[in-house]
């Protein structure tokens, strides 16, 4: 008889410690998770409900900027948008052609369809919910993802500490209104880390700050980018990163990082 793998654990509260002295982070790091079925997302301790209609940015946001654990189903979204990116919605005709957005996001009714057609969304018919919880809860151990807003002088840290072993080029797009379909969209649907600028929607409704960036990510990659961040910063390259000043003989800055190869 097959046996599953069970699936990998993490210590969150080290990798958190890390990270948020590598980085000195703001807004709560978090998990999201989807579940095949309703009861399984409702047996995660303390989970709380939803007693109004949201967005999922201020369902992510519960979690990034008070804490909580939250679970919801498709019917707790306030359309087929937010429930189609996570694939609680089918993503049908009437979704691609994205009839709402025109005249409000598009100029006409092509545009619109390219940009429905553009976002990358988790296929309908295997998830039924989905919670998010701050990852030092260790309620969803492990989630599928990681989320983490940072600035972009946190991020390309983030970022340099990814590419420190197994280098490769990061490239991501911007689909522009509907921006959770490049982070925890893109980050479900293929597994790859996912870097967004979050939209109009994610700010207006989901308190997203002007200065931040959004990271998509498994755990796994999460893990790696702090060991690459340790080891770039006994190289001297952290966060905050200081001004050297830009009038100044940069010979001397530079001399620290490459002067004894």
């Amino acid at each position: 008889m097959h046996q599953q793998t069970p699936p990998e654990q993490f210590d969150f509260a080290a990798m958190l410690a890390d990270l948020n002295a590598l980085l000195r982070l703001k807004a709560t790091v978090i998990g999201l998770k989807m579940f095949e079925s309703v009861a399984e997302m409702a047996a995660i301790p303390k989970i709380r409900r939803p007693t109004a209609v949201h967005t999922t940015d201020q369902i992510v946001s519960m979690a990034s900027r008070l804490g909580w654990t939250v679970g919801i189903t498709a019917e707790d979204l306030v359309g087929a948008q937010c429930r189609a990116v996570i694939g609680l919605a089918p993503q049908d005709e009437k979704w691609r052609a994205g009839e709402a957005y025109v005249g409000v996001w598009h100029e006409n009714a092509e545009d619109a369809r390219k940009r429905q057609e553009a976002l990358d969304v988790v296929a309908y018919g295997q998830y039924r919910a989905m919670a998010v919880s701050p990852l030092a809860s260790g309620r969803l151990n492990p989630p599928d993802i990681c989320l983490l807003y940072a600035t972009p002088g946190q991020m390309i840290i983030l970022i340099n500490g990814l590419q420190w072993s197994g280098y490769k080029k990061f490239e991501w797009g911007v689909v522009g209104e509907t921006a959770c379909a490049d982070s925890w969209g893109r980050a479900l649907k293929t597994g790859e880390p996912s870097l967004s600028l979050p939209c109009y929607a994610e700010r207006r409704y989901g308190g997203v700050p002007d200065e931040e960036m959004l990271m998509a990510l498994k755990p796994s990659h999460l893990a790696k980018a702090i060991v690459g961040m340790k080891a770039l910063a006994k190289n001297g390259l952290r966060y905050p990163i200081p001004p050297y000043g830009i009038q100044s003989d940069v010979r001397a800055g530079m001399g620290v990082s490459y002067g004894k190869k």
